[in-house]
């Protein structure tokens, strides 16, 4: 009599076309609610915290960075304008200057040399 039954459940009866003809489809062999599932894996709120402590460390050391970064630029930026200023001081005073006293003589220059001329 058992041997009856382990040969019903060895037998395997080819599957029909499905009516949807899907044939990739398997058939489901229990529901959903069936399969057993594990429990969520938690950790345990020192390990939270340990985590926790290490993201904000993470985090500041990030900033620090960052901000030093913007530090150094910021500097760069400031001593690339010290520099060009003191160019400009320096072209100022390494100029020759002639006055002119006669202003009749502008009104008789051309326009090329009307270019050149600068007020100070």
């Amino acid at each position: 009599m058992n041997d009856k039954k382990s040969d019903k459940s060895t037998i395997n009866i080819p599957r029909g076309r499905p009516k949807s003809g899907r044939l990739w489809k398997s058939v489901k062999e229990r529901r959903y609610s069936d399969i057993k599932k594990d429990k969520q894996l938690r950790s345990s709120w020192d390990v939270k915290m340990k985590k926790k402590k290490q993201l904000k460390a993470l985090k500041n050391f990030d900033k620090e960075l960052k901000e030093a970064k913007k530090r150094e630029k910021q500097l760069k930026r400031e001593r690339q304008e010290e520099g060009k200023k003191r160019r400009l001081e320096n072209e100022k005073k390494s100029e020759v200057v002639q006055t002119i006293k006669n202003t009749a003589k502008i009104k008789r220059m051309k326009k090329k040399q009307l270019r050149q001329l600068a007020k100070r």
